[in-house]
């Protein structure tokens, strides 16, 4: 069963986030599959379809690399990182053309080889400082 998981794990990142092969998520998430991660609207593959468009757009040259996974029982840990350009709108702020590299870690739950649970958190606040869009600290008064 663990080795079916990674298995289903790897061809998401690949697939997915890697190629935008949405289609392809269709037989890897389970119907009443639930998205735990803030941000996706709606909270099913509908949402990860979503989010994956919505990075893929700004950052065309998305690419995970599954650095670590533990496939154990029904779930799978994985620690990946992120890199890319930003070479289109992001957030409401213009293309920088800076790369990024950042961590994400996400929790996947398995039934019957298909995904039916994800928990995942990115490294935000580095991709936003990476590509300058911080606001600058607050100034002490003199």
């Amino acid at each position: 069963m663990s080795e079916e998981n990674e298995r289903v794990f790897r061809c998401m990142i690949e697939e997915g986030f890697n190629k935008g092969n949405l289609a392809a998520l269709d037989e890897l998430f389970a119907p009443n599959f639930i998205e735990h991660q803030d941000g996706f609207v709606p909270p099913n593959v509908e949402g990860v379809k979503g989010a994956i468009v919505s990075l893929r757009t700004p950052f065309p040259d998305l690419k995970l690399t599954i650095e670590e996974i533990i496939a154990s029982g029904d779930k799978s840990w994985a620690r990946i990182t992120a890199r890319g350009t930003h070479q289109a709108p992001f957030m409401g702020r213009p293309p920088t053309g800076k790369p990024f590299a950042i961590t994400v870690i996400d929790i996947c739950r398995f039934e019957v080889g298909q995904i039916v649970e994800h928990w995942g958190v990115a490294d935000r606040l580095g991709l936003m400082g990476q590509l300058g869009l911080l606001p600058p600290p607050p100034q002490k008064p003199s």
